[in-house]
């Protein structure tokens, strides 16, 4: 991966690597984009579930009061849809991605050569971030005009939830693969954080239709300030505080999810 220039000693030339890290993390990136392309079952579950989702989950939401929130059906639907696309094109790709790159030795064989870990875990995750990031956009698009979602009336805020929500995916990725033994089990122990996210966070129904008590709960889950923020975002319907509030969530999760990785990740196949 990396390219060494050597020059005779004798003229005092002195050998060095030519590589740079932008340089090793466009080439893991684009070998990480290779595979992703070649496993069907990944690419049809982040590229079609995310599109499938929000549209089965219509009739349940017509059936919502969300005039009373004011809320809208392409509001609500808009915030599925990047919702599903962080679940299914991210973390859930990830979390294949990392454990199957983890038992086939890849990830022992490239922490040998000049990229760090952190370089490894970003390449290999930069494909699907950016598969995310670009889905999210054009669903926020689609929504928007064919569900009269309306423009973002604080759009700040939506692409901040957006972000967060793209870091956290990935370092939820990376903690569910420590603990996942083979890439065909990797489907089944994403499991609990794609229902958890999908009921409670927000993405199917909306953190003001729960009840009280619930809902102060379901704020504290890992993908809800994210949620709540590109919500709060499309609708302007966040306070100041609330706001403040899922900020400091968002980045406390953060926080532990990169303590949770460097602690727990594991980079060689587990026995």
């Amino acid at each position: 991966m990396s390219t060494v220039t050597t020059t005779p000693a004798g003229r005092g030339w002195t050998s060095r690597p030519t590589t740079t890290p932008a340089g090793r993390l466009r080439a893991l990136a684009r070998a990480e984009l290779t595979l992703l392309g070649r496993n069907r079952n990944v690419v049809v579950t982040a590229l079609l579930v995310p599109l499938a989702l929000p549209f089965s989950v219509r009739p349940a939401v017509d059936q919502m009061d969300l005039k009373g929130e004011g809320l809208s059906v392409g509001a609500v639907m808009l915030t599925a849809a990047i919702g599903f696309s962080l679940l299914f094109a991210v973390y859930s790709a990830l979390v294949s991605a990392f454990v199957a790159r983890r038992e086939e030795l890849v990830l022992k064989r490239l922490r040998t050569g000049e990229l760090g870990d952190s370089e490894i875990l970003a390449g290999t995750a930069l494909p699907s971030v950016c598969l995310g990031f670009v889905q999210s956009l054009l669903l926020a698009a689609a929504c928007a005009l064919l569900l009269d979602a309306g423009a973002p009336r604080a759009p700040q805020l939506a692409l901040l939830g957006l972000l967060f929500g793209l870091a956290l995916c990935v370092g939820l990725a990376a903690v569910t693969a420590s603990f996942t033994r083979t890439a065909e089990s990797a489907q089944v122990t994403a499991l609990p954080v794609l229902f958890l996210s999908m009921l409670g966070s927000g993405i199917i129904i909306p953190d003001q239709l729960l009840p009280d008590r619930m809902a102060r709960v379901c704020e504290f889950l890992p993908l809800s300030p994210a949620i709540r923020l590109i919500s709060g975002g499309w609708t302007g319907g966040l306070s100041t505080s609330a706001t403040l509030g899922a900020l400091a969530t968002a980045v406390a999760w953060t926080v532990v999810a990169v303590f949770a990785v460097r602690r727990w990740f594991r980079w060689e196949p587990r026995r």
